[in-house]
């Protein structure tokens, strides 16, 4: 009998050793190695899979018990991969709800093979300001510099999201390598390990350096200290499943949120603002919006809503309430989840 069949499945993007695996290992990520842990591997069996697709199609076939998807980064903002999957725009995913969150902290790396022939760590003696741009001409300098010389690197690999976290140092210190965009920062690592050249790298995290025995060219390389990307756990019931809950502390719990999804009447003024007016209305915080194109029509959007409150913990009927209100007003809507968080 595999792990598999003796333990529920929770799918999360790969390959090992990816941010997402993070999420398993450590929860909350701000919390020492001690911390509680939300996905036990004593409990879960762990299963990577290639794309943000791939985790909503294991979940939504009900071959995975949870996933999770990356949704925005404190730096680089919303992860469109996903908003596309919950957007649902064929109706793949109906049975997907949004059961958590999870936040980690994100130190990348620069991952490689050191350079057998360099005598210095490139950089040494420049200015390590990063390159003007029309956007940018006086760009700020990184905040860390190469451990290694870097001459040697021709090809740069990681997630999209990634290489937004990471300008700074890439400006300035990897402006003549080529970006290639993969499906994660782990398989980014994975690419660089089997790269006999040596003369590749990847944006990766420290984790994935072990496991695929890569040097660490460069340490700590994202824009702000303060890097944080936020996952969403998703299932196919509005809530936990009672008999594998994640290990979460109540005392640790910090309130409730809500997802909702709508399209607005395309040449209707102030329908946007009408529908907004209902969370003031019933005194619900927003959190997030975002949108996506709807694809029925050119420049025609679906309308992502995040913001405090809880669907099925509502005493006071006010989530209830503009819920309704805003069915009634939307041309499409959908409630994605409800769930309690923890930081």
């Amino acid at each position: 009998m595999s792990p598999s069949d003796r333990k529920p499945i929770a799918a999360y993007l790969g390959p090992t050793a990816s941010y997402s695996q993070q999420v398993w290992i450590l929860y909350p990520a701000s919390k020492p190695v001690a911390a509680l842990q939300a996905f036990s591997e004593d409990v879960w069996y762990l299963k990577p899979v290639t794309t943000i697709d791939d985790v909503c199609d294991e979940t939504q076939d009900k071959h995975a018990l949870l996933g999770v998807v990356p949704i925005e980064n404190s730096t680089n903002g919303s992860v469109v991969f996903t908003l596309d999957d919950l957007a649902d725009r064929d109706g793949r995913y109906k049975d997907i709800y949004v059961n958590g969150e999870v936040y980690v902290d994100v130190h990348h790396q620069l991952l490689g093979h050191k350079n057998a022939n360099a005598t210095r760590p490139s950089g040494q003696g420049a200015s390590g300001a990063s390159t003007p741009t029309a956007a940018d001409p006086t760009p700020s300098k990184p905040k860390s510099k190469p451990l290694e010389n870097l001459d040697h690197i021709k090809k740069l690999y990681s997630h999209p999201q990634a290489f937004g976290q990471c300008t700074k140092f890439i400006s300035t210190y990897l402006k003549n390598a080529e970006k290639f965009e993969v499906s994660s920062t782990s398989k980014a690592a994975e690419l660089v390990a089997a790269d006999t050249s040596g003369t590749s790298a990847a944006i990766s995290s420290k984790l994935a350096g072990d496991f695929y025995t890569l040097d660490t060219l460069a340490a700590s390389i994202e824009d702000r200290d303060d890097n944080t990307t936020r996952f969403l756990v998703i299932g196919t019931q509005p809530t936990l499943p009672v008999d594998y809950p994640l290990r979460q502390d109540p005392a640790q719990r910090t309130g409730t949120k809500s997802l909702v999804t709508f399209t607005v009447p395309h040449k209707c003024p102030g329908a946007l603002a009408d529908i907004l007016g209902c969370f003031r209305e019933f005194q619900l915080d927003l959190t997030s919006i975002n949108s996506r194109p709807s694809l029925l029509g050119p420049f025609q959007y679906i309308i992502f809503v995040e913001f405090e409150g809880h669907r099925l913990d509502d005493t006071d009927g006010r989530v209830k309430s503009a819920l309704e209100k805003i069915a009634t007003m939307a041309q499409k809507f959908r409630w994605l989840g409800s769930w309690y968080t923890y930081r």
